[in-house]
């Protein structure tokens, strides 16, 4: 296995050399992380002698790698740990290996190209062999639950979930659309592709993606997608926000959330928010988790398989 990541590792190098994406690296332990509800983090104590401060190991290296992109870096690339607090099981780990790329100049749809030529260079031909579906999120949401992903009742949810014996799904998603959609998705929609060795799902809620631009002819959808291999959750791509304005204020909401629920409270990076203030080029990036990636490259059964370290045994 350690051989077997090596290699990937490798390939995944030589796909961006040549074409001209560069390698950078971004610090994982920063003064500020993610405000999005839905991921837990680790903080820190930073002492310098006199005082303190907290810090916090990234959830993902975005926020860094997006600086550089205002600051003219090009097209990038990065291969980090990244860290998720109490995520461990068959498809996680709180400790993981996140590959990140950004290309300027591309849209959504010529960033998921570029994720189907990589795919199949890591991924042998059985899992290829049947081809790559495209489909947007609300019609693979109406074609699973019969339900439209873009318009919330809850009594026609709740009814659904019930039908499918997810009877605490009301307890937990409430008025909460976007839990909603995730709790579906995860429970519902993700086990119906588990026949589908690629399937690329594009053009999610708006209410699911604070980091994406939204469409241009319908606000309610907004330009990301998810990679989906047999079933299994892969990566996660934006045609990236670069409204400066817009980012604050949707951080703010996350953060207004965060308080209203119990959750830690943490500060919006206002780094980022100047870097986009200064401009953010266009752009399209995406996050695949590699050790999923390595799982699926071997057959593995677990992430745990792919790990010389796995959480209980680091």
């Amino acid at each position: 296995m350690l051989r077997q990541r090596a290699r990937l590792l490798a390939t995944i190098r030589r796909f961006f050399l040549e074409r001209d994406v560069l390698e950078v690296e971004t610090p994982l332990l920063c003064q500020t992380t993610g405000t999005d509800p839905q991921l837990a983090f680790f903080a820190s104590q930073y002492h310098d002698g006199s005082s303190s401060q907290t810090r916090y190991l990234q959830t993902s290296p975005e926020f860094a790698m997006k600086r550089l992109l205002a600051a003219g870096s090009g097209s990038i690339y990065q291969i980090c740990k990244a860290f998720r607090n109490g995520e461990n099981g068959q498809y996680h780990n709180p400790e993981f290996t996140l590959l990140e790329w950004y290309r300027v100049g591309f849209d959504m749809h010529e960033l998921m190209d570029d994720v189907v030529d990589l795919l199949s260079l890591l991924l042998d031909g059985s899992i290829l062999q049947t081809g790559v579906e495209r489909i947007a999120y609300r019609e693979l949401f109406e074609r699973v639950t019969g339900l439209d992903a873009l318009v919330f009742c809850r009594s026609s949810y709740r009814t659904y979930a019930n039908a499918q014996g997810l009877v605490d799904a009301d307890r937990l998603c409430g008025d909460d659309h976007a839990r909603w959609l995730d709790f579906l998705f995860s429970h519902c929609l993700q086990p119906a592709m588990a026949g589908q060795p690629i399937c690329l799902v594009h053009g999610f809620p708006a209410v699911q993606s604070s980091l994406a631009r939204l469409d241009a002819d319908d606000p309610r959808i907004a330009q990301r997608f998810e990679v989906i291999v047999h079933g299994i959750e892969l990566g996660n791509g934006f045609c990236e926000l670069t409204d400066a304005d817009e980012q604050a204020a949707r951080f703010e909401r996350e953060m207004a959330y965060r308080r209203n629920h119990g959750l830690p409270v943490v500060n919006s990076d206002s780094r980022l928010i100047a870097a986009l203030r200064a401009g953010l080029p266009n752009c399209s990036g995406i996050a695949i988790g590699l050790d999923r990636l390595l799982m699926l490259a071997t057959h593995s059964s677990s992430i745990e398989s792919t790990l010389a370290f796995p959480f209980q045994r680091a």
